[in-house]
């Protein structure tokens, strides 16, 4: 049996259910069998993520083979759609082999964006039911935006050149996420970020980062016509 370790977060609305070990690979549904059975689905969708870095993964077939760990309540933030609770295993300390192991899935999530967003150049995105959804290029705005955002809990302050293109900017902030990362795992973050605001461990940081920009990359595919 392949077992895997995962998480659930159960809100008043929404619940997700998430790998522990393999950050990005996080679904969610309206209580947590349905949450469970969607993880599942997409794990040969998230095997195909980490094949470009020829990282060994073997997706599950069945949820006898996720192993619950953690179960916390879920917030507002989880009604809204986001995983947001930070996990026990969250705050246990990285040394540089888990580091680098974290590193590189999150860079293996960031390429499946970029490639999503290649496809989907010049086709059209399916809209909603009430003809919602963002376009492509507001996507990878709002994906831009949350990078800075998520920025800010790791204390690191990152501006936006706003003479550079999406893709331009994605690249700078990606590298500043990866050096916030590197200041975060040698300890040197405050305890509080500059407005106050909480902040991350680097390992709810990557868990976030790389739920978030696999979330969009995996609407995309799913929108394409």
């Amino acid at each position: 049996m392949n077992s895997i370790r995962v998480f659930v977060e159960i809100g008043k609305k929404k619940v997700f259910a998430g790998a522990v070990d393999w950050p990005g690979w996080c679904r969610s549904g309206p209580d947590e069998e349905s949450a469970l059975l969607a993880l599942i689905d997409y794990g040969p969708r998230y095997a195909q993520v980490l094949q470009s870095k020829e990282i060994d993964f073997k997706a599950p077939t069945d949820t006898p083979d996720l192993i619950v760990v953690e179960r916390h309540d879920g917030n507002t933030t989880t009604d809204f759609g986001a995983p947001s609770i930070m996990l026990e295993d969250d705050r246990e300390p990285l040394d540089r082999m888990e580091f680098e192991r974290l590193q590189t899935l999150l860079v293996a999530c960031w390429g499946a964006f970029d490639n999503a967003v290649g496809r989907a150049t010049g086709r059209v995105l399916r809209k909603g039911p009430r003809g919602g959804g963002r376009d492509l290029e507001n996507i990878i705005d709002h994906v831009l935006q949350a990078d800075r955002g998520y920025l800010t809990r790791l204390a690191w302050k990152h501006k936006r050149e706003d003479e550079k293109d999406s893709f331009e900017e994605l690249s700078r902030t990606r590298q500043a996420i990866l050096n916030a990362l590197e200041v975060a795992v040698a300890g040197d973050l405050p305890e509080k970020g500059p407005r106050g605001g909480i902040i991350w461990s680097p390992r709810y940081f990557v868990r976030r980062e790389a739920w978030h920009v696999l979330d969009h990359s995996w609407e995309i595919e799913n929108r394409l016509v």
